[in-house]
């Protein structure tokens, strides 16, 4: 159903602007797995509320780490009680310690009074169109009542096996919720590297709303800092850390080349029996220094000689934009997401890819001896990193009158070339 803008008085002639003029938009995500939704949804508020849209921002998270991310100007973050996943990919309460269901009804009161007081022109709903646990489901109603908020659906690039993204979509009529409450579906990637609605076989009706933004890329800075001591820097990331136990063991017990250094950083969510096997594996190596969360890679990121990381989306747009030697262990289960990702982008010979179950000691140590072998073309060259400036462009649009969306511009790439790629997979 296509929402109008509609003002206070009823005329639905323009967006309504708060006193200062700036539009509003919220940002929702459910945050059960990590920080990477969040961190997507903050990158994206910091460009929505610069110049030129210079919009109110209010980003809605279901983690308490939000609160680690500084904030600019025109932004701030209301947190949800947090729901954790399981490896099974089940959902409980994290810490509150109330009923699952109970929890779900908290959340969803308090998005619908925030949004109610807020009041925003547009909704940027992350990953799930009915929420977690359809938490969603009283504030789409009342937003299609309300007739006034703009709703678009935020999907990163890959979700999923696509047998298990339409099994899921079925089982939670996500096609039909879609069709009935949002103006837009935003894909925060290139249908070039990997489409994902034609491979996910989504309905016509959704891809009607479909819009590929590119990757949403910050551009690299230029003031970070140098780390260099001497030696090659080698980088280790796990994410937020919650299934990264594995590679950081492997990492730690690896040998790093003669004169190098590393540093590992473990994330906010790796359970504290795995921290404590890492600060022993690492008790008598000086040259290995474990970090447990910086809130912005960046700096690490441009410092480093090579990278060994899993494959989430922030991780691997980050040092992409970089150009370092990188190698890919993803994560497999319970989604498959991050496989999917690296093998669309091996194929691009921009990232090398090691299966978790070959991630040993000795697989890591082999990778880090080779001469370091930057990607042999600029990721850019072949992959749409235009992803921030679109969705502000896309954005912008919403907020007009009479809402009509840019053309995506016709974006090319070299032809992939045929040289031999690094890949350690199972057979």
């Amino acid at each position: 159903m296509r929402r109008t803008l509609v003002a206070l008085d009823g005329s639905g002639a323009s967006p309504r602007l708060p006193s200062d003029g700036a539009p509003r938009i919220a940002l929702y995500s459910h945050d059960t797995c990590g920080l990477g939704h969040l961190r997507r949804n903050l990158l994206m508020a910091e460009v929505l509320a610069a110049a030129p849209l210079g919009a109110r921002v209010l980003a809605i998270a279901g983690a308490a780490e939000a609160k680690l991310f500084p904030v600019s100007d025109g932004v701030d973050c209301l947190t949800l009680p947090a729901l954790a996943k399981g490896s099974d990919g089940s959902y409980h309460t994290r810490s509150l310690g109330v009923e699952l269901a109970e929890l779900i009804r908290i959340r969803s009161a308090t998005m619908r009074a925030a949004l109610k007081a807020f009041r925003p022109d547009v909704l940027v709903v992350d990953k799930v169109p009915r929420g977690a646990l359809g938490e969603l489901d009283p504030l789409l109603t009342e937003l299609e009542r309300g007739g006034r908020t703009r709703l678009v659906l935020g999907l990163r690039d890959v979700l999923d096996d696509p047998a298990m993204v339409r099994a899921e979509w079925q089982e939670g009529r996500y096609e039909e919720t879609i069709d009935r409450y949002y103006d837009a579906v935003w894909i925060y990637g290139d249908r070039d590297v990997y489409d994902l609605a034609e491979q996910c076989d989504l309905a016509a009706s959704v891809r009607r709303k479909v819009h590929y933004t590119g990757y949403l890329r910050r551009p690299p800075r230029g003031d970070v800092t140098s780390h260099a001591s001497g030696g090659p820097l080698i980088l280790c990331m796990v994410g937020g850390g919650q299934d990264g136990a594995s590679l950081a063991e492997s990492f730690a017990s690896a040998q790093l080349p003669v004169g190098a250094r590393a540093i590992m950083i473990t994330g906010p969510f790796m359970p504290e029996e795995s921290r404590r096997r890492i600060r022993e594996l690492c008790r008598n190596r000086v040259e290995l220094e474990v970090r447990e969360f910086v809130s912005d890679p960046d700096e690490l990121i441009a410092a480093a000689d090579r990278v060994i990381a899993m494959g989430g989306y922030n991780t691997v747009c980050e040092v992409l934009s970089h150009g370092k030697p990188f190698l890919v262990v993803p994560r497999v289960t319970p989604r498959k997401e991050q496989l999917i990702r690296a093998q669309c982008l091996r194929d691009l010979d921009l990232l090398e890819l090691c299966h978790p179950d070959l991630a040993s000691p000795g697989a890591l140590s082999e990778w880090m001896a080779k001469d370091p072998e930057p990607p042999t073309v600029d990721a850019s060259e072949r992959v749409d990193f235009g992803g921030l400036d679109r969705v502000r462009a896309l954005a912008a649009r919403l907020l007009a009158p009479q809402s009509t969306t840019p053309a995506r511009p016709p974006h090319t790439y070299a032809a992939a070339t045929t040289a031999r790629r690094t890949s350690f997979l199972p057979d």
